[in-house]
């Protein structure tokens, strides 16, 4: 029986290389694994998964897996989606029926919260509907756990914004709430 799976972490988690290494573990043992992700994450390249740590791998767009046919879709043994969180809630939906109607697993990766610790839409609809919801662990400086996407600049903690804004260690850091709430992005601050 097909699952819908939403791994989700704060930034640094290894959300990406996760998705990377679960198409691997598919494909090293003779399955075809379909990597896609929303169109909006162009920071490696349209069509590119980029993780931290140097792996990479091609891949399609989530707004392109929408317009397969279902035959195309069974050719797979499971679709992989990274940076879920910029997903609408229509194409999670559309997931869901991947699994419910297609029985191919669908495993998603991304972020839960934006950079005021609010749900992202694809996010938000993933643990409404998800079977299974997992989090990835990773370190705010301090030694806890991250669960806040801090976005900074020169001035410190960015509070106000769009809720989209792509950018990696260089406009985001992973705090603990605390840290977060205070505003403190090193021991320093």
């Amino acid at each position: 029986m097909a699952k819908l799976y939403f791994y989700y972490g704060a930034m640094g988690s290894s959300k990406t290389a996760n998705a990377l290494m679960t198409r691997f573990n598919y494909e090293e043992v003779g399955q075809k694994a379909l990597l896609c992700k929303p169109a909006i994450d162009t920071r490696d390249g349209v069509k590119v998964v980029h993780s931290r740590i140097g792996l990479q791998e091609e891949c399609i767009l989530l707004e392109e897996l929408t317009k397969y046919t279902e035959e195309q879709i069974k050719e797979y043994d499971c679709i992989i989606v990274d940076e879920v969180q910029f997903a609408t809630g229509e194409q999670i939906d559309f997931l869901s029926d991947i699994v419910d109607f297609m029985d191919v697993p669908v495993v998603c990766y991304g972020l839960r919260a934006d950079f005021q610790n609010r749900l992202f839409p694809g996010s938000e609809r993933l643990v409404a509907i998800a079977d299974c919801i997992q989090e990835l662990k990773t370190v705010c400086w301090c030694g806890r756990k991250a669960t806040c996407n801090a976005r900074y600049n020169e001035n410190g903690i960015v509070r106000v914004g769009a809720q989209v804004m792509l950018g990696a260690n260089d406009s985001y850091k992973a705090l603990c709430r605390k840290h977060y709430k205070l505003g403190k992005l090193t021991p320093e601050d």
